[in-house]
């Protein structure tokens, strides 16, 4: 048994490991084979307890299948996804208004600084960021198996309490513009993080432009 599983797990962590250098699905194909080597695993235990003659294999082999669908299925919807928030804000990553990150569990986080965004102690929307979320909103229309968490942070300025409010109140106001636009709001949830979580230093000007921010995570629905 204890062979089997080593030998799946050399093979397909291998698989996984591997890459093409330029290869535009190399996440995709990381993540199914991920996920088939954890499918794998699971199959093989399930197996060997059912049948030690050989149900290990089989059981392996029918959880590493599984397992990769899933992996693929995900990563492959959130690939096409980033593909078109990258696509449509390109303007906005150009002029470093927006960034565009994946994260290792396959959510995206969008930044959104703060030039562009509110002016300074100010929950008001600027008009062009705005046509910004526009922008989102349309994205999030067409990938509706994800939802949003928008996260509002301040730099030092003011107090812990009003800098507080101040965040949760500039991630309600974003809020409720893609509601506006067509994105339900029980595919949206809003938290404000006040000054509690700086990028660099609030001790110069240009630290706490960007510790002033709006952040968005967008994550894949458990079910894709």
């Amino acid at each position: 048994m204890k062979k089997i599983i080593t030998m799946l797990s050399i093979s397909l962590l291998a698989t996984a490991c591997a890459s093409t250098p330029g290869d535009p699905n190399a996440k995709t194909k990381q993540h199914a084979a991920i996920g088939a080597t954890l499918g794998a695993l699971t199959g093989a235990i399930i197996g060997y307890k059912k049948d030690p003659s050989g149900g290990a294999l089989r059981g392996g082999l029918a959880g590493a299948a599984a397992g990769g669908l899933v992996g693929a299925g995900t990563g492959a919807y959130m690939d096409k996804q980033q593909a078109e928030f990258e696509s449509q804000l390109q303007a906005e990553r150009s002029a470093n208004q927006v960034e565009i990150e994946r994260l290792q569990n396959e959510n995206l986080k969008i930044t959104m600084n703060s030039e562009v965004s509110f002016d300074s102690g100010s929950a008001a929307m600027k008009p062009a960021f705005g046509n910004t979320l526009d922008k989102v909103a349309g994205i999030l229309g067409k990938y509706s198996r994800s939802t949003v968490k928008i996260i509002g942070h301040t730099d030092s300025s003011g107090s812990v309490a009003s800098n507080q409010t101040l965040s949760e109140s500039r991630a309600i106001s974003v809020a409720y513009h893609l509601q506006d636009k067509g994105v339900a709001d029980q595919r949206i949830g809003v938290e404000g993080r006040g000054e509690s979580q700086p990028r660099v230093t609030n001790e110069t000007a240009s630290g706490r432009q960007l510790n002033r921010r709006v952040e968005m995570l967008i994550i894949p629905n458990n079910d894709i």
